[in-house]
C-alpha cells in the first residue's frame, strides 16, 4: 500500500525550516507556525525535528505561550535522548530551564541549568553556557538570592566577552539593570540597560527588534525610579510600540505595568488602575506570577494614596500568596513593609508587632545588609559595589575602609566547622 503522507527527508526538512524562519522574521507568525508544525508531523530526520522544535520554542516564548513552550521543550529532550547527542541534550535542558523560568518555577530552572553545566558536550554546548548562566541568574533573582544571581550574571558576561557574543551581553546588561533596580542602586540600574541600548545601536542592525524594546523597557524602569518621569514615559512608549508590532505579549504586559507605575508616581491613580488591570489580564493568561505580584503591590500603593486601607490590605494579601508560591522573598518583604505602615496608621499594635517581626525575619533571610557597616541594603537609593566574590557592600564603606579581600568571605571562613 502506498503511504498517503510521504515523509520529509533531510533536505526538504531544512528548506521548510528556513521558509518558516523567513515568514517569522517578516512578522507572519501564524504562517510560520503552520509550516513548522507540518515539518514536525512529517519529518523523518531527528536533527531536523530537534531544530524545528527549537523554532517552535522560541516563537511560543515570544508570544507568551509558556505552557506550549514547555511542552515543545520536553519533546526536544526526548528527541535529543533518541539521538544520544550531549550537545543536543544540553540545548534541550536549556530550553526546559527557560520554559520554567518564564513560568516562575525558579527552583526547577536552577536545577535544569545545573544539569546543563554538568553535561560533557563539545565546544558547541560550551557556547550555550553563557545563556545557561543568564537563565540561572534570572532564576536566582526570582528567588531573591542576590549574591548567586550576581555571580551567575558575571559568569554569563565572561562567556559573552570570550565568545564575542553581543546579543548575550545585551541580555545580561538588561538583567543587571533589573537586579540593581531591586537593590535600589538606581544609577547602576540605568547604566546597564543604557549599555544594552548602545550594543543594539552599534551591533544590532541584523538583530530582532526585541533587543531594542527590551533595553528601552529596562531604561524606562530605572528612569521612573530616578523620578525622571518624562524620560521613563518616552522609553516605555518606544518599547510598547515594538512589542505591539511584534505581538510580544509578555513585553506588552511589562510596559502596561510600568505605565501604571509612572501614573501612580504622578499620583494619577485613575490612569494607573486600568493599566494595572490590563497588565494583570495578560500576566495571568501567560503565567507570569512575578509580574502579577508586582501588579498587586502597585495597586495596593494606589489604594494607600486614596487611604482605602482595607482594599490595600486585600491587594497585599494577593501579592503575598503569589510571592510565597514562587519563593520570592523581596516581594514578601515589601508586603510586610507596606502592611506595617497601614497597621501603624490605624494604631493596631498587635498586627503591627507581627508585621515588624516578619519584616526583620525577611531582612535576615535576604542577607540585605552591608558586611562592613551592618546597615541594610536596598531600602533606599544608594551606590553599591559588588566585589569579585559577588558580595555586595555600600560603595562608601569600601572607599572609606579599603579592603584586602571580602569581609563576608573572611567571616564565613572563620566559622567553626565551616565546610
Amino acid at each position: 500500500m502506498r503511504r498517503l503522507a510521504p515523509e520529509m527527508g533531510q533536505d526538504q526538512t531544512k528548506q521548510q525550516i528556513e521558509k518558516g524562519l523567513r515568514l517569522y522574521q517578516s512578522n507572519q507568525t501564524d504562517k510560520a507556525l503552520h509550516v513548522w508544525t507540518k515539518v514536525l508531523e512529517k519529518t523523518s530526520d531527528p536533527g531536523g525535528k530537534f531544530r524545528v522544535l527549537g523554532c517552535l520554542i522560541t516563537a511560543h516564548s515570544e508570544m507568551g505561550k509558556y505552557k506550549d513552550m514547555l511542552k515543545y521543550a520536553l519533546d526536544q529532550i526526548d528527541t535529543a535522548r533518541e539521538m544520544e547527542d550531549p550537545d543536543y541534550l544540553t540545548e534541550g535542558y536549556l530550553n526546559l530551564a527557560r520554559s520554567n523560568e518564564k513560568l516562575c518555577d525558579f527552583q526547577k530552572t536552577v536545577s535544569y541549568c545545573k544539569t546543563c553545566l554538568n553535561m560533557q558536550g563539545t565546544t558547541v554546548s560550551l557556547q550555550l553556557n553563557g545563556q545557561v548562566c543568564l537563565s540561572m541568574g534570572n532564576a536566582f533573582l526570582g528567588l531573591s538570592v542576590f549574591q548567586k544571581a550576581l555571580e551567575s550574571y558575571e559568569k554569563a558576561l565572561r562567556y559573552a566577552h570570550n565568545n564575542d557574543d553581543k546579543m548575550l551581553e545585551c541580555r545580561v546588561c538588561c538583567s543587571l539593570g533589573n537586579i540593581y533596580v531591586q537593590l535600589k542602586d538606581y544609577e547602576k540600574a540605568l547604566f546597564f540597560p543604557c549599555k544594552a541600548a548602545e550594543l543594539v545601536n552599534d551591533y544590532g542592525k541584523g538583530w530582532s527588534l526585541k533587543y531594542r524594546a527590551m533595553s528601552q523597557y529596562h531604561m524606562s524602569v530605572a528612569y521612573r525610579k530616578l523620578e525622571r518621569l518624562p524620560d521613563a514615559m518616552e522609553c516605555c512608549e518606544e518599547s510598547m510600540k515594538i512589542a505591539l508590532q511584534h505581538g510580544d505579549r509578555p513585553l506588552q504586559a511589562l510596559c502596561l505595568l510600568n505605565f501604571a507605575d509612572i501614573h501612580r508616581c504622578r499620583l494619577d491613580v485613575d490612569k494607573a488602575f486600568p493599566r494595572y488591570e490590563s497588565a494583570l489580564g495578560i500576566m495571568t493568561e501567560i503565567g507570569n506570577r512575578l509580574g502579577q505580584a508586582h501588579v498587586y503591590l502597585g495597586v495596593a500603593k494606589c489604594w494607600l494614596v486614596q487611604k482605602e486601607y482595607d482594599k490595600a490590605l486585600d491587594s497585599l494579601q494577593r501579592a503575598q500568596e503569589l510571592a510565597d508560591g514562587m519563593g520570592n522573598k523581596l516581594c514578601t518583604l515589601k508586603v510586610h513593609c507596606l502592611s506595617e505602615g497601614i497597621y501603624r496608621t490605624r494604631g493596631q499594635q498587635e498586627e503591627l508587632r507581627e508585621q515588624v517581626v516578619k519584616f526583620l525575619q525577611c531582612v535576615e533571610e535576604l542577607e540585605l545588609y552591608c558586611g562592613m557597616c551592618g546597615e541594610s541594603i536596598g531600602d533606599r537609593d544608594q551606590k553599591l559595589q559588588a566585589l569579585p566574590c559577588s558580595h555586595i557592600f555600600h560603595l562608601k564603606c569600601l572607599q572609606t575602609n579599603g579592603t584586602k579581600g571580602c569581609p563576608k568571605c573572611f567571616k564565613s571562613s572563620m566559622k567553626p566547622g565551616f565546610v
